[in-house]
């Protein structure tokens, strides 16, 4: 069974620099990949901070937050 990754982002330049390195140097047969543009998806923030993320870029596979660099505080996308 795969494991699940989640790669939560923004947007903005440093976001996107994160997801193309990061996100998408992941096996894609080893993990079930989602990337979630928070910017877009707002109703997903109360998601992101539950699993512990607290700033994005941040990856998450299988509950556990990585945060990748930084471009914005969850919470400066509540606004």
């Amino acid at each position: 069974m795969k494991s699940k990754a989640t790669f939560y982002h923004a947007g903005c330049p440093v976001c996107v620099s994160a997801e193309n390195t990061v996100a998408a140097a992941l096996d894609k047969g080893r993990y079930d990949v989602e990337v979630v543009h928070l910017g877009k998806s707002k109703d997903r923030l109360a998601a992101a901070r539950q699993a512990g993320v607290k700033s994005v870029p941040a990856l998450v596979i299988d509950g556990q937050p990585y945060h990748i660099n930084f471009g914005a505080n969850l919470s400066d996308l509540e606004k």
